[in-house]
């Protein structure tokens, strides 16, 4: 059968569970529940940092940086997915599933940078105190979150369309909830051996390294904070990093599980299902990490609803 890339189909199908159409509304409740806490959750972690002056500091900025990033992923994949796990139509524009691959991808690896430069701006705080704000100037921290946002638009722009180029010979179905590039590779019907490989590479680098980074960052900062005299000094430093901590091993121990594990080797339908944990769970957990964690967030959200009770 003769191979035409994916640019000539019209849509695709997202099969989601529709081998299993009695879970689909119990999905649905559970998908739109969640969704509703991530837009909850991350908006108001984007309202109290700009309304606080407090929290006018760069790890504010870089949280609400990461807020507005889970917004906008959970948003790119999670509306589809109400929609189709809602009625009998399970189909998805070309155009739709291009720009969720587009944007999937990008969203992902800024969050893989953006974790780094977080780690890096809570190494700053402990491990060099007195020089934190000379160091993280607002030059620095807007220059760093660019970095992060341009550097997964480059990665995404490289890889989703050498995704593209791909012959699919009639196949429509993903057998996926949404449209990324592990799930369009096994659509393909000639060699995907170099698109496997670049996948690889590319998650491997993204993972891999930030992780690293990361890991070796959390060493120092182990070191200082356990050099901190006052208890209630090394458990504030404790909360702060823990928090950030959880956010990074949610986020990379999924996205290694579902990009960089053999494809034969993990089932399709937990691939199925970590891809949704990353897109709709993740986005979902981390406002709550931060917040139920964090004096400065509670501080901040009692203090504003307090002037929104004044004012009424």
């Amino acid at each position: 059968m003769g191979g035409t890339n994916m640019s000539s189909f019209k849509g695709f199908i997202l099969k989601g569970v529709s081998d299993h159409p009695q879970l689909e509304m119990i999905f649905f409740v559970a998908i739109l529940f969640s969704y509703l806490l991530t837009l909850m959750g991350n908006l108001t972690i984007i309202l109290i940092s700009r309304l606080d002056a407090r929290l006018h500091t760069p790890m504010y900025f870089f949280l609400s940086n990461l807020s507005s990033l889970d917004l906008a992923f959970t948003t790119s994949s999670v509306p589809q997915m109400l929609m189709n796990l809602w009625g009998p139509d399970k189909t998805i524009s070309y155009g739709g599933c291009i720009t969720q691959l587009y944007v999937f991808l990008w969203l992902g690896a800024t969050e893989c940078i953006l974790l780094v430069v977080m780690a890096f701006d809570r190494y700053v705080a402990i491990c060099r105190p007195l020089h934190y704000m000379t160091i993280m100037n607002p030059r620095l921290c807007w220059q760093l979150a660019a970095i992060a946002w341009l550097g997964g638009l480059g990665n995404s722009l490289i890889q989703s369309t050498f995704t593209l180029q791909l012959p699919l010979c009639g196949h429509q179905e993903v057998d996926n909830f949404l449209c990324e590039v592990p799930a369009l590779i096994k659509l393909a019907c000639g060699d995907t051996n170099l698109n496997q490989a670049l996948l690889n590479g590319v998650c491997a680098f993204f993972t891999a390294v930030p992780l690293s980074i990361i890991l070796i960052s959390y060493g120092y900062i182990a070191r200082a904070v356990l050099k901190i005299p006052s208890a209630a000094g090394r458990r504030k430093a404790f909360n702060t990093c823990g928090s950030h901590l959880i956010v990074v091993f949610l986020f990379y121990g999924s996205a290694i599980y579902a990009y960089l594990l053999p494809a034969k080797s993990s089932s399709q339908d937990r691939g199925k299902f970590i891809s949704l944990f990353y897109s709709v769970v993740t986005p979902m957990v981390n406002p709550l990490i931060y917040t139920l964690r964090n004096k400065e967030v509670k501080g901040a959200l009692r203090r504003l609803l307090g002037k929104g009770r004044e004012q009424g």
